[in-house]
């Protein structure tokens, strides 16, 4: 029973700690000033992908949720992040997303009418406060613009989560299918924004073929494919304490490759976050509780 869990919940952590290497591989591999067809071409071809592998389109009331569940995850999330990011210097778009947790903690709540642990709580604080060590710069400036844009992105993502964790899949669809639907909704959300904001993609050299081919299949088709199976197996809070990785990846590979310094203070959030990351995976000594749902009169 342990180890099966445990295989569950590393395979749900490969998909963060992969997403850790799109700074990296963007900064050094792709082309500069292009987040958005990044994001475009990160989506649309690995959810065609999988589609066309699977050969399995929505049925029933899942032509309508596919798409929003493409929105939150994927159409919505990648754009604000990326303006997030542009616009607010120093990590502090990092530490936006790693309150994400918490606002999966009251949806979870508020949606599934489920309580989530006291120690899964505290490790998520644990975490954010661990990853705002690691990323956050003492002359980091605040854009109202860049705060809004993420923590809407943050809401969003955290909403898609529970959602996913809510409807699980139809019966007889397996992850590929439902990640190809999800990716394919929100990479087609994303193309009129790209195609608007940036203008037609620039000639792309290999080291840029390499990198998009890196991201796409396995930072976006693999990635999301275990991420959208750990959500509907594991507690929605649980899985979203594991995105905490995807930052902490970002600054080891910024250590190990590009020589980037990280100072005892740094060190020191590195250890507590991903200490506070693997304490929230343990398991609950109590059920959580659940509150009935009113019944009709």
């Amino acid at each position: 029973m342990f180890a099966p869990r445990l295989a569950l919940i590393a395979a749900t952590a490969f998909a963060p700690t992969v997403w850790g290497t799109t700074y990296i591989v963007t900064t050094e591999l792709l082309p500069p000033g292009r987040p958005l067809l990044t994001a475009l071409l990160r989506a649309l071809p690995a959810g065609l992908l999988l589609i066309a592998v699977t050969r399995t389109l929505p049925r029933g009331s899942w032509w309508w949720r596919a798409p929003v569940l493409g929105a939150l995850n994927i159409g919505m999330f990648f754009p604000l992040l990326f303006l997030s990011a542009y616009r607010l210097p120093g990590g502090v778009a990092g530490v936006l997303g790693a309150v994400q947790p918490l606002i999966v903690a009251g949806l979870t709540r508020a949606v599934l009418r489920e309580t989530v642990p006291i120690h899964r709580v505290l490790a998520g604080i644990a975490a954010a406060v661990g990853v705002s060590l690691v990323v956050l710069k003492a002359n980091a400036a605040l854009d109202t613009i860049g705060v809004v844009a993420g923590l809407i992105a943050a809401v969003g993502m955290a909403s898609g989560v529970v959602l996913t964790r809510a409807w699980g899949k139809p019966s007889g669809v397996g992850d590929l299918a439902l990640t190809g639907w999800q990716l394919t909704a929100g990479g087609l959300m994303i193309a009129p924004i790209a195609l608007t904001v940036e203008g037609m993609p620039p000639a792309l050299d290999a080291a840029a073929i390499g990198g998009y081919l890196w991201l796409g299949l396995v930072g976006t088709a693999a990635a999301y494919t275990l991420w959208f199976r750990g959500i509907t197996r594991l507690p929605a809070f649980q899985v979203s304490l594991l995105g905490t990785l995807s930052p902490l990846t970002a600054a080891l590979l910024g250590w190990a490759v590009l020589g980037q310094s990280l100072s005892p203070l740094q060190l020191t959030g590195f250890v507590l976050a991903l200490s506070a990351t693997v304490l929230g995976q343990l398991p609950s000594l109590r059920r959580p509780r659940t509150t009935p749902s009113p019944q009709p009169a």
